[in-house]
């Protein structure tokens, strides 16, 4: 049996007739992760959230693995992607907040992204439209499909910084927020009141990143 589920039959040629097919499994186990975080998919939890038995899933998917392939690439069709205006590097970094609004919908997806990229439907739709951003490029194959690897995994350990961040800055304002309601340190409570009014969105940030970054790498 190959190792890459997209080559294989929907489901198993012998058995009951189907109930379900795998778009709808991949969206339950995208639930399931949604909700719980990647360490509650697993083919029980997924048969659960369809209301039948973890048995029945063998017929379309060979493993957990199989699952995290398939919800990787459905989140990569999530991918927005317009039209290039011709300026390589601002299409690029379109490209690359269009990954980044679908992993702040999916917060267990940039682990996935950089651990286990998969490659599938969707993720080839969104390959295919770099390539297009890419074509006048002087670049060759192997350099085109790396801009595509590299945008993948910049947008991912952005928003794992990013996620790991905004956790840390919560735990740090309630303890400054403390302080701060206590009075006997100005400096800290005149911090705190600016923290609070600070625009938190880090995209500028992000997005002068990832220009810099892809104008190296387009050379």
């Amino acid at each position: 049996m190959t190792d890459v589920i997209w080559l294989r039959p929907e489901r198993a040629a012998t058995g009951r007739p189907a109930a379900h097919d795998r778009a709808e499994i991949t969206a339950a186990a995208i639930g399931v992760a949604d909700r719980g975080g990647l360490d509650a998919v697993s083919m029980r939890s997924v048969a659960v959230e369809l209301g039948t038995g973890a048995a029945s899933l063998y017929r379309y998917v060979a493993s957990r693995d199989d699952l995290l392939d398939l919800m990787i690439d459905a989140t990569a069709a999530e991918c927005r992607l317009a039209p290039p205006t011709g300026d390589p590097v601002a299409d690029l970094v379109a490209v690359a907040e269009g990954l980044h609004e679908v992993m702040v919908r999916h917060p267990w997806l940039p682990e996935l992204a950089v651990t286990r990229p998969a490659l599938g439907p969707g993720g080839v739709a969104v390959l295919d439209h770099v390539l297009g951003v890419l074509a006048d490029h002087p670049g060759d194959a192997a350099s085109k499909l790396e801009v595509f690897a590299l945008l993948n995994a910049l947008v991912a350990t952005f928003a794992r910084n990013e996620f790991a961040a905004a956790d840390q800055s919560r735990r740090a304002v309630a303890y400054l927020g403390h302080v701060a309601a206590g009075g006997e340190r100005p400096r800290i409570s005149a911090l705190f009141d600016e923290l609070s009014t600070a625009d938190p969105d880090p995209r500028d940030r992000r997005v002068t990143a990832l220009a810099a970054l892809l104008s190296g790498l387009l050379g």
